[in-house]
């Protein structure tokens, strides 16, 4: 007995000092690259909320022009984007969790039954619009709820998320809201976007432990930017990446009949805006930006491997 206590000492110290020493390392370097690399997740959001987006974004992951996706469960395309996950096993998908419903007229409800997540809905009978609205009436036990629904349903369609991230920025609009997407991606012991920012939101990195991991900054076109001035966006956003993890969030689509219905009157994050992302980053060009200033593709897949 004496003999089996002491090796169990001695491995809990072995395990101890190793997760000290993981700690003590830079993400680049526990996934086996220098300290300084520059690290690239180029992410596509909203997969499963129309067909137009799906087809880009499949043909974007075929093209390795981004290195993940994450998919909108309670959206109805969601069966298309399980078959493309069973027929590529190797394909990076997170789930986007939603808990908004944002068009003019293509709406959607929750996953769990409307009565147990009631604070979900808007007078209209959906998912409230935005994120400061849903913020200020969704019950977090509910948010709960709703989120493991979504993973769930996910899991029983055979899709395998690889991480978790957050429509319209809602989980992270509270710190209750946090709370809750944070628990429930350790419950799952997947890795969640958490970024270092330097507004109010960095009050939630508070909420985090030693072992979640943070991005260090987040790429994504605003509406300020005009048509004109896409492709350059992306240059000087590449160009301008510094050592460290980095996500650049696309959204992919067609400019076609289908999405521009969806996307009826909204030109923010539309059809036109996502035929320009797709057009960007399936370009030679912003390849061999990538390639010339020694950017580092990898994907949610290897982070979820260190959360694992």
């Amino acid at each position: 007995m004496h003999f089996r206590s002491v090796a169990a000492a001695f491995a809990l110290l072995f395990f101890a000092v190793m997760s000290v020493t993981a700690q003590t390392k830079t993400v680049a370097e526990r996934l086996g690259y220098p300290a300084n690399a520059k690290l690239l997740i180029l992410h596509a959001d909203d997969l499963g909320v129309a067909r137009s987006v799906d087809a880009a974004s499949f043909a974007a992951l075929d093209k390795k022009a981004v290195t993940s996706a994450s998919v909108m469960v309670p959206c109805p395309w969601l069966t298309e984007v399980a078959a493309y996950a069973r027929d590529h096993r190797d394909a990076d998908f997170g789930l986007h969790l939603t808990l908004t419903s944002e068009w003019k007229t293509y709406r959607w409800g929750s996953v769990e039954a409307k009565d147990n997540v009631l604070s979900l809905y808007d007078p209209d009978g959906y998912l409230w619009k935005d994120a400061t609205l849903a913020a200020g009436h969704i019950k977090p036990g509910e948010a709960e709820r709703e989120i493991r629904a979504q993973l769930e349903r996910a899991l029983s369609l055979d899709i395998r998320p690889t991480h978790l991230d957050s429509h319209m920025g809602t989980l992270f609009a509270t710190p209750e809201l946090f709370a809750v997407f944070a628990k429930v991606a350790r419950d799952y012991k997947l890795p969640f976007l958490a970024v270092k920012v330097s507004d109010e939101r960095n009050k939630l990195l508070a909420l985090l432990t030693e072992n979640d991991i943070v991005l260090d900054s987040l790429v994504m076109a605003a509406p300020a930017v005009r048509p004109e001035g896409w492709k350059e966006f992306y240059a000087q956003a590449i160009k301008n990446l510094k050592p460290g993890l980095t996500e650049m969030i696309v959204h992919l689509g067609y400019d076609d009949a289908e999405l521009r219905a969806v996307m009826e009157e909204h030109p923010d994050y539309g059809a036109a805006w996502r035929q320009r992302d797709f057009d960007v980053v399936t370009s030679p060009d912003f390849k061999k930006l990538l390639d010339e200033n020694r950017v580092i593709l990898i994907g949610w897949k290897d982070l979820k491997k260190l959360v694992q």
